[in-house]
């Protein structure tokens, strides 16, 4: 039987006191949704009034696809003006500082370090804690649980809106928790509410709970996408498909440069844990590879407890390497002054080949338990 679990949307007429009589301000997107799938938006609006949205990546009706900028807007339902911090800037400005008294985030996030979302609370926090204004958090699930963590510890030097913070790869927060922890390490004099879960536990998946799901992003479809993103999203450094522009990204992985057999038969040797790899081909109908049918594998979680799906993406990644390397292409976000896979990976070492898969987990194994230690204090829940 699953869990009833509610989020903080669901009780938020225990916060009118913070609310009422304010000019509310909303930063959401389509996934802020109570238990009955109604929106954020109408809630608060209904309810208080808001005085402004603001639209991170996708916008806050969700009509923008990965890494398009998303321009200053009027809601059509409600008629409040929608101010993007994913645009000509991902910070608050001054004029949209002035639009709201108290900032209310209710956004689903996937529990990754690469997801914008959380920059756009952190950046969000920053503002309100300089110009004194009030932030309340409705908190929301993670969706791959709250007990597994992952993966490198970004380096500051490649500090990107994919990662910051010193933040490991997968963290095992909520969103709440999160936003508790940014403010100590960012040490913010800042006026904090988290609106907590009600029914959830740390070991839960999204699958263990009767909350609804709405896609938090256009390539983040269902949990398995967010299940296998931990390991597969450093594709998005390299020419090889993610396996954006069809129904399965993330889990399929792909180029039309790769012999989908042989590739099988190398994963299959290493006896990951929790993943499988099946041979697959595939057409994207957009992004890397768009109308050409890429051969690779499909990756399978056969086991979520025992699977390190951070390292078997890298192990993916680091045998394609090895299979094409006069194939395998490095990309860049920014007209090469850096390489995007850095950016995610949060250092270069395994780029540079200074770190194989298995060294790059193993060296940094110490320094993911120590972030769970430093997080501790800012858990709500067990």
């Amino acid at each position: 039987m699953k869990a009833h679990v509610l989020s903080g949307l669901d009780a938020i007429s225990r916060y009118d006191r913070l609310l009422k009589g304010r000019r509310v301000g909303l930063m959401t997107n389509p996934t802020g949704i109570d238990h009955d799938l109604r929106s954020a938006i109408d809630i608060l609006h209904e309810r208080y009034g808001l005085s402004a949205l603001y639209g991170c990546e996708h916008g806050v009706r969700g009509d923008a696809q990965a890494g398009d900028e998303v321009d200053t807007a009027v809601d059509p339902v409600t008629g409040v003006t929608v101010y993007s911090v994913f645009g000509k800037t991902h910070r608050l400005t001054e004029e949209m500082l002035n639009a709201f008294d108290v900032l209310v985030f209710d956004i689903q996030d996937v529990g990754v370090r690469f997801y914008t979302y959380l920059y756009s609370l952190s950046y969000a926090m920053e503002a309100c804690a300089k110009a004194g204004k009030s932030m309340l958090v409705l908190d929301r699930l993670n969706p791959i649980g709250g007990v597994k963590r992952s993966g490198t510890i970004l380096d500051l030097k490649f500090s990107s809106f994919v990662g910051d913070y010193e933040l490991p790869t997968q963290y095992a927060l909520t969103i709440g928790e999160y936003a508790q922890y940014i403010r100590s390490y960012l040490k913010l004099d800042l006026d904090l509410t988290v609106a907590p879960l009600t029914g959830w536990r740390r070991e839960m998946y999204l699958d263990d709970t009767d909350l609804p799901w709405v896609a938090p992003s256009p390539n983040c479809p269902d949990l398995a996408a967010a299940l296998v993103y931990v390991g597969t999203c450093v594709f998005e450094g390299v020419n090889v498909s993610e396996g954006r522009g069809t129904t399965q990204p993330f889990q399929l992985i792909g180029a039309p440069f790769i012999d989908p057999a042989k590739l099988e038969k190398r994963m299959a040797e290493y006896a990951l844990p929790g993943v499988h790899f099946r041979r697959a081909s595939f057409k994207p109908t957009f992004s890397k590879h768009a109308g050409a049918v890429c051969h690779g594998v499909q990756v399978h979680v056969t086991d979520r407890a025992a699977m390190d799906m951070f390292l078997a993406g890298l192990k993916l990644l680091e045998t394609i390497r090895d299979m094409y390397p006069g194939q395998l292409e490095y990309l860049s976000w920014d007209g090469g002054k850096t390489y995007s896979l850095d950016k995610l990976m949060g250092t270069d070492e395994f780029r540079t080949g200074k770190l194989s898969a298995d060294e790059t987990a193993a060296k940094y194994a110490p320094g993911v338990k120590a972030f769970a230690k430093a997080a501790e204090p800012f858990m709500l829940y067990k």
